[in-house]
């Protein structure tokens, strides 16, 4: 009887185990959306097209095919960062230079922004 429910427990262990990093990843890219579409937050929609978006902007380039336009996610996240470093006249916020968002909400938008 103890064996079997050390057994049990290994198992539920092992499978536990096995099934935490895909959820991770859906997650965070989830909530790299809902950051991107919040308006006191991200609020991309405000200057970017992005699909399923409501009410876009145009001010910024629609975002799409986003791994065409950037070589690593990295160059992507540094933008978000701080775009004037690339670009001093840009109207696009310095997310986490001027902390509007935290480290990991800009690595949540960012794995967002870089599936699109």
């Amino acid at each position: 009887m103890l064996i079997k429910y050390w057994s049990s427990l290994l198992v539920f262990m092992l499978l536990n185990a096995c099934s935490v990093n895909q959820p991770t990843k859906v997650s965070t890219t989830n909530l790299g959306k809902e950051l991107s579409f919040q308006r006191n937050k991200g609020n991309c929609l405000a200057c970017h097209v992005i699909q399923e978006g409501e009410d876009p902007g145009n001010i910024g380039p629609a975002l799409f095919n986003i791994q065409k336009k950037f070589t690593n996610k990295q160059q992507l996240k540094a933008l978000l960062w701080d775009a004037t470093q690339f670009n001093p006249n840009t109207s696009m916020p310095p997310f986490g230079k001027h902390q509007i968002l935290t480290e990991s909400e800009l690595n949540a938008v960012t794995d967002y922004i870089w599936s699109l």
